[in-house]
Parts: C-alpha cells; structure tokens; sequence
C-alpha cells in the first residue's frame, strides 16, 4: 500500500506540472497579455507601448523562464529604468536593495497580486474556496445519503414498481439541468408573489413574505435554512441522479450474485441480506462515482452561484476569466487540478478497502 501511494503521489505531481504548464502556456499567448496591458494602461495604447509595458514586466521573456519564475525555482525578473527606478517580480521599485528577495513563487506561497481584486491572489482564492467547501459540504450531506438511499431502493427488487418509479426519478433530476431547477426553485418557493409563499403567508404557516431567500448571499456571512437550502437542493437534486443510478445498477447485478441466492434459500431475513451481504459490494462501484463528484462541485457551481448571487470558488472562475486576470486565473486552475488529483488518490485507496481483493491482486 505504502508503494502504490508514494508511486500515485509521483504520478500525481508529475501530472500536475504538465497541466499546469499547458494552463500557463495558454494563459499567457499573446492576445492575452496584450489585452491585459490595455485593460492596466489604456484601450488605445500603441504596439510600441503594449510591448515596452509588457517588457518592464517580464511577460515577453520565454516561455519555460516564466515557469519557472511562476513556480519560484527561478530568480524573478528585474526591470531598471533610465530615471534609476529598479523594481521586479520579487520587490517594489521603494523596496532596499538588502531586503529584495531573489525568488517569488508558487513555492514560495506567493501567487502573486490580482488586477481585479487588487489583492493578494492567494487570499482571495482562500476566501472563496472556503466558502464554496462549505456549500460542498453541505451538497454531499444531501445529496450521497438522498442518492444511496434511493439507489438501494430501487436495485432491492429490480423490475418492481418501486424500481421503475425512483428510477424515472433519478433520470428526471440528471436530465433537468441547474439553471432550470434553480429557476423553477426560485419562482415556486422564494417568490412572494408566485408558488407556494404567498399562499402560505395567506394561510400564517410561515412569518416572513417567502419560504426561502433567492439570492444566497446574505449565506456567505451566516448561513442558516432559509437563506441557504435552495442552492444546496438545486445542485444535490442534479449530481443526485447519477449516483442513484449507479447505486441501482450496482445493487441489482449483486442481488442475483450467486451468494445471495444461497442466503436466500437458507432462509435469511431479506433486510439481513441486503444491509449485510449485499450492501458494501454494491457500494465500491458508486464510491468512486462519489468521489468523482467533488471536483464536479468544485468547478460545476458557478451556474448556481451566478444563478444564488453566492461568490465561491466557481463565481471567482468566472471573474478571473472574464477579465483577463491571468495571475488568478492560474491559481484557480492550479487549485482545480490538484482537487481533482487528490479525490482520485483517496478513491482508489477507498477501493482498496472495499475490496480486498484488489489488494491481493
């Protein structure tokens, strides 16, 4: 086991150079910086000054240089003007020259400064990826239990009623996408003049004018059910679907596994077999389903955070590559890669553990 993880984890950063190189590459053609020189001087700047602007700053040195100067295995850019004024990658032109430092990277746990934000890369993505781990959070808490349950449901006795129905169910949910759940939320449970609310109010079941808030961005500060609940249940219901689909299938090849006959016919309890015989076989093909799902919630929540005006991590995707911010928008991709890495790695320890068999192998 201790092989095979320090083999992944090779893999794993030799994997992550080689994306985050191709993100770099593409982030940086031509086009994009210059558009970026344009948007921090001036629209109607010259090619002359657009190559001078980007000369002082390093952006037209070669490709791999800038790597490496990004990484902070390679010593950071230093442009000196003609008016004395010497400043870099690493310091400010007001910085002393003792106290310049020689590398500023990634490794060195500075991302560099955001042109839309004004600020620190690395502080902002830390802020709007805490609050998209806590909407994360509280999906899967909704969401793994809702589609487990309805999976091993539907896969108990395959063909039944009970199957046909949570099964068209579950395709229903997979098959409305977010934008159209989430519309169909709003306008149903948070509109006070539509839906349910207004009727509710009439009735005096509920205080306020609505049963739940459209926009979640009071949730950032303090989260509770009122203000929260519908971007929760409108990405649970979507990612529900397929791991409930995957439950079923799982379920009902095991339940024809010649073992649960047998049980069957010594007359064991059919709850008995299903929790203690079938149930974790049935659960190593959706746990990587599952677990798959994590870097989906991470990049796949920006139509709900545009949708909830919630500014997490997807929303902080958007503005970055809406405006050209190339220093975040590497941090953001540098982020996404490595979640996506690391929930593959616990998957496959995950299945490990599941199924023994695999470890014998």
């Amino acid at each position: 086991m201790g092989i095979f993880i320090l083999r992944r984890l090779g893999v794993m950063v030799l994997t992550a150079l080689c994306l985050t190189f191709i993100v770099f590459w593409l982030t940086n053609l031509y086009p994009n910086l210059e558009k970026l020189a344009k948007t921090q001087g001036n629209f109607r700047m010259s090619d002359e000054a657009v190559s001078s602007y980007l000369g002082d700053r390093g952006y037209l040195q070669p490709m791999p240089v800038k790597f490496g100067q990004w990484l902070g295995v390679m010593p950071g850019w230093v442009t000196e003007k003609e008016e004395g004024k010497t400043f870099g990658r690493c310091f400010d032109a007001g910085t002393p020259e003792k106290e310049r430092p020689t590398r500023c990277g990634v490794l060195q746990g500075d991302w560099g400064f955001s042109t839309v934000f004004k600020d620190e890369v690395g502080t902002t993505v830390a802020t709007r990826l805490a609050l998209t781990g806590k909407l994360m959070l509280c999906v899967l808490l909704l969401m793994v239990p809702s589609a487990l349950i309805v999976g091993v449901l539907a896969g108990m006795r395959e063909g039944s009623k009970l199957d046909r129905s949570l099964s068209t169910f579950s395709i229903a949910t997979t098959a409305t996408p977010e934008y159209v759940s989430g519309v169909i939320f709003i306008a149903v449970l948070a509109s006070s003049k539509f839906g349910l609310s207004p009727i509710l109010a009439e009735w005096g079941w509920i205080d306020s004018k609505t049963l739940f808030l459209g926009s979640a961005t009071s949730a950032m500060a303090d989260a509770n059910f009122w203000n929260f609940f519908l971007p929760v249940l409108t990405i649970s219901l979507y990612g529900m679907g397929y791991i409930a689909r995957m439950t079923r299938a799982s379920m009902a090849e095991v339940m024809t596994a010649q073992y649960i006959r047998t049980a069957r016919l010594k007359g064991v309890k059919f709850s008995d077999i299903v929790l203690k015989h079938a149930l974790r076989n049935a659960l190593i093909a959706p746990f990587t389903v599952i677990m798959l799902q994590i870097p989906w919630l991470l990049n796949g929540v920006v139509i709900v955070e545009t949708l909830f005006n919630y500014k997490g991590f997807g929303w902080l995707l958007v503005q970055a590559a809406s405006n050209n911010d190339i220093e975040l928008l590497l941090a953001v991709s540098v982020v996404s890669v490595v979640v996506v890495l690391v929930t593959q790695l616990i998957s496959d320890i995950g299945y490990v553990y599941l199924n023994p068999r695999i470890r014998i192998s």
